[in-house]
């Protein structure tokens, strides 16, 4: 295997959101654990960009690392107190917690083994962003204009309910 500028940029792109990932969750901070995700998205979309997709690169940096996580962050200052911390998992819920990561290293690890990821089977780029465009838009079979209105709601919904919890104290 020869090594390259891209396989080093994906590897320190991949070991930059899997430890940002595994800081998200183990940490007892609910604020550090929004900023943690912030950084597994801001990894993930480095990883679109090395693949030429820069549509989809955008589209995590703008929606998910922009919009996403400054919801998430607004949320949890609305409805947390300032010394927030998540309670230390005993009994059940830790054994049902190990036993569900357990179980999903399993499933990447048979993937990943019994499955041929040559680089030669991917095509590299995308598609035209006027093409994308009239598919998000779409109201036909396969468009997205549906879920995209559903999303929207639930967002709202979300945001009127944390306005109400925190009103409540």
């Amino acid at each position: 295997m020869e090594i390259t500028l891209e396989l080093i940029v994906f590897i320190v792109l991949a070991l930059f959101t899997t430890v940002s990932a595994l800081l998200a969750v183990t940490t007892h901070r609910i604020l550090r654990a929004a900023t943690y995700l912030l950084f597994v998205l801001f990894g993930t979309a480095g990883i679109y960009f090395q693949l030429n997709y820069s549509f989809l690169g955008a589209v995590q940096l703008l929606i998910y690392a922009g919009g996403i996580t400054v919801l998430y962050v607004f949320s949890i200052l609305l409805t947390s107190s300032e010394g927030d911390k998540a309670e230390d998992q005993k009994g059940y819920k830790l054994f049902v917690g190990l036993a569900a990561t357990l179980f999903s290293l399993g499933v990447c690890l048979y993937v990943t083994l019994c499955h041929d990821f040559r680089p030669e089977h991917f095509v590299h780029g995308e598609l035209h962003v006027s093409e994308i465009g009239h598919t998000l838009m779409s109201t036909a079979k396969y468009g997205y204009a549906l879920p995209f209105e559903v999303i929207s709601i639930l967002l709202l919904a979300c945001i009127v309910g944390g306005i109400l919890i925190a009103r409540k104290r």
